[in-house]
């Protein structure tokens, strides 16, 4: 999941519990207001019923003329009256106004109310389990008592409250035993809350649809800022961490963005590529410089052991010459000393050219050459070395491979020269080549000292040596590691104390032919 999609998806994440906590209460809040609404109406309704009771009650019932919808009231001693003029008028007490009030109610979908008691005299008023149980908790002081029940049409809010004996009661609830003060029944009404939870249904959904809508809205304007302040500006200096140093790593922004982090991160990073840029030539320059220190160290040890070699043929061209002067008339004498001259000449001269190949100052060039022909030549500018040990050369190589061969002499010379030195009583060396599929692997294998292992990952650090002062620079084997690396290979080495080492160094068989800007850059051909 990339970084744009991780900040979208979390602010969403954000914004939906916002949104769902927000519905939680709205919807809490709203169900609280209905349920307050729904007490203070049932409330106002029983005090508007208990008025009316009242009223009943003081004029002694009230009196209808009697019709085809007017009953008499079987449960009254006074059921109806007759006037003189033969009009019948029927009796209604309190309770039966309330219970005809409530159908009128219930019709309506207001509400419906009704009288209840525990000793009911009409049967109709026998009381549910709800109006039992809140008139036995009135008997022991409860003033009124609700709960929410669920009825055909959705939920129902009902409320119940005691109705006590008052004097003009005792009309017609005297003979049943009761006082004033008396709790007689229940005035028991039920509110419907469907309305209310139809409304509270809409209103949620009115915020779902507008937490969608929002959600969708912030994430496509999220999308599109943080794509152009964020996403493509980190995307680009990404691109440019990449391509860096082979490529173009610099790193363009908007003039009106620099002032921001990011715009500030671009600027630090083009101001470190360049601080880099600048380290790096300065360190190629001292390494280069450090690298020539030595081949000129090792140039310095050869020299002294050359020096015998050519003092050798040099007297025997001295002698040649001084009896030539002695005897300038003896022809048979100089047709035999003139070819020995020229040889021994030819001798110091393939010498000197040698020494003069190993010191030379070069960039990395790569040509096709017989890289086992200059790793003899090599050898052969090592012989002086070489007097108590045994040098065998095992080289396979076939044909010409293109590869630098200034950066070959240096590393065969400091192997070689590595070598030799962890032999100083004498001992075996041999040198192997061969090709592998794509890889060039030339094997410098020793009977020497071996290199202890607690040393083993260090032999490659400048100017590490464990040599005597005067032996060694420390930089044999730091050059080596990184003239093989410059030319695309790999340098590896075996090996246990007291059984010699063995080096393995491997290039790639394949190179471009081509002459190199400076040491540091090479052109392996990635070949698998």
């Amino acid at each position: 999941m990339n970084l744009t999609l991780k900040f979208i998806v979390a602010i969403s994440a954000i914004i939906l519990l916002s949104y769902g906590f927000l519905l939680f209460q709205t919807s809490s809040l709203q169900n609280e207001l209905v349920m307050e609404q729904a007490r203070q109406q049932a409330r106002i309704l029983y005090k508007q019923i208990l008025l009316t009771r009242q009223w009943i009650s003081d004029h002694q019932g009230l009196f209808l003329v009697k019709t085809a919808g007017v009953k008499e009231n079987p449960y009254l001693d006074e059921a109806a009256i007759r006037a003189d003029d033969g009009t019948v008028f029927v009796k209604r007490n309190p309770a039966m106004v309330t219970r005809e009030l409530s159908e009128y109610a219930a019709k309506s979908g207001f509400c419906w109310f009704r009288i209840t008691s525990l000793k009911p005299v009409n049967p109709v008023n026998m009381p549910d389990d709800f109006e039992r149980n809140a008139m036995e908790r009135f008997n022991n002081g409860l003033a009124e008592f609700e709960a929410i029940t669920e009825g055909p049409e959705g939920r129902v809010h009902r409320y119940i409250a005691p109705l006590l004996v008052q004097e003009s009661c005792l009309t017609c609830h005297a003979e049943h035993g009761y006082s004033i003060g008396d709790i007689r029944g229940a005035l028991s009404i039920s509110v419907p809350l469907a309305w209310a939870d139809k409304v509270i249904h809409k209103n949620n959904s009115t915020i779902i649809k507008y937490s969608v809508f929002s959600i969708f809205a912030v994430a496509l304007a999220l999308l599109y800022l943080f794509n152009r302040l964020v996403a493509r500006r980190i995307d680009r200096l990404s691109q440019a961490m990449e391509n860096y140093p082979e490529q173009d790593y610099s790193v363009s922004d908007d003039k009106h963005l620099l002032d921001d982090e990011i715009g500030r991160l671009i600027a630090g990073y083009n101001n470190l590529c360049e601080r880099l840029d600048k380290a790096q030539r300065d360190l190629d320059q001292t390494m280069h410089q450090a690298f020539y220190s030595e081949k000129m160290a090792s140039l310095g040890q050869l020299t002294a052991g050359i020096a015998h070699e050519i003092n050798n043929p040099l007297g025997g061209l001295l002698n040649c010459v001084n009896t030539m002067q002695d005897e300038p008339e003896n022809l048979e004498l100089h047709n035999r000393y003139i070819p020995l001259l020229d040889k021994g000449l030819k001798r110091i001269e393939h010498i000197m050219r040698q020494l003069l190949n190993f010191g030379r100052k070069a960039p990395l060039t790569f040509s096709k050459v017989d890289i086992d022909e200059i790793i003899r030549e090599c050898f052969e500018l090592l012989e002086y070395r070489l007097k108590n040990i045994v040098l065998t050369l095992d080289l396979n190589l076939s044909e010409n491979y293109c590869i630098d061969v200034e950066a070959l002499r240096q590393i065969i010379v400091n192997t070689a020269l590595n070598a030799i030195q962890a032999m100083p009583g004498g001992g075996s060396l041999t040198v192997s080549t061969e090709r592998t599929y794509t890889r060039i692997v030339i094997t410098v294998e020793d009977t020497g000292t071996g290199i202890d292992p607690a040393i083993m990952s260090r032999i490659y650090d400048p100017f590490f040596t464990t040599k005597e002062v005067g032996e060694g620079t420390g930089l044999g084997l730091a050059v080596t590691y990184s003239l093989v690396q410059q030319m695309g290979g790999t340098i590896a080495v075996k090996s246990e104390p007291g059984k010699g080492a063995v080096f393995t160094i491997s290039l790639p068989s394949r190179q471009k032919q081509v002459k190199s800007a400076g040491e540091h850059t090479s052109f392996p051909d990635r070949e698998h």
